[in-house]
């Protein structure tokens, strides 16, 4: 699915109060900071087939204002996208991100 396809009529987020404790506690990720990544270009998204059970998940690549690196994980519910996890880009991860906005 295209990025463009996924978030397009998304109005808004979605927050589990156990998924921002969660990542704040063990990432230090506010929940502001990761929603910005949606905001900032570029936004490598892609599927995540594994994780996808009951409703489709998807993995994201970007950057917070701050220029904090972040990876995401988020499903998208109706019109909101749904984080549930977010935390630092891996060595690994920063460097395809790096790769794909080039």
């Amino acid at each position: 699915m295209a990025r463009k396809d996924l978030l397009d009529g998304c109005i808004g987020f979605d927050w589990d109060e156990a998924n921002v404790d969660k990542n704040w506690s063990l990432h230090r990720v506010a929940f502001w900071e990761a929603e910005e990544l949606f905001f900032n270009e570029p936004l490598v998204i892609r599927a995540d087939p594994a994780h996808s059970g009951g409703e489709d998940r998807f993995v994201a690549l970007g950057r917070a204002d701050s220029g904090r690196l972040l990876f995401l994980s988020f499903t998208v519910r109706r019109t909101l996208i749904r984080i549930i996890s977010a935390r630092d880009m891996t060595r690994r991860e920063a460097n395809t991100y790096e790769h794909k906005k080039a």
